[in-house]
């Protein structure tokens, strides 16, 4: 037997409903959507989550916590173990992450996370570090500073 003599199981596969081919087909005229009403219609039928003009569930749910949206801030962030494809000794900032295509967009800020290993002695100089980013990048003989 080879790839192509291969045929599914008898039975397995269904026939794709073709719809609006002539009457005889059983599913011409209407083409399965009835007779008049917004779902006959092209373009018909409701958004997601619409129940009829009952107020909908998720707006029935109480709100619950707190959100930041507005005001948090959007970190771009990176892990110690991305660093090791720069040379030793570079000062390390969001411009030369950008530069080396690690990060795409310095957002609020650079944070750097202890993902990894690092064997490369750098300065790194962002705005936030993880406790473990800031232990490996000390441990391979670098400089963490939170600017």
């Amino acid at each position: 037997m080879q790839l192509h003599e291969l045929k599914p199981k008898a039975g397995s596969r269904h026939a794709r409903k073709r719809v609006g081919r002539g009457t005889s087909s059983g599913m011409g005229k209407t083409s399965t959507r009835g007779h008049k009403g917004q779902w006959a219609r092209s373009g018909g039928g409701v958004r997601p989550g619409f129940e009829g003009g009952q107020t909908p569930f998720f707006k029935r749910l109480p709100k619950r916590g707190f959100n930041n949206d507005r005001f948090a801030k959007q970190y771009a962030t990176v892990n110690v173990e991305a660093l090791n494809a720069l040379e030793a000794d570079t000062v390390v900032t969001s411009e030369v992450l950008l530069a080396k295509r690690i990060i795409r967009e310095p957002l609020d800020g650079l944070k750097i996370l202890g993902t990894g290993d690092l064997s490369v002695k750098l300065t790194v100089k962002a705005q936030a570090f993880s406790a473990t980013a800031k232990e490996k990048i000390e441990a391979a003989g670098g400089t963490a500073e939170v600017i």
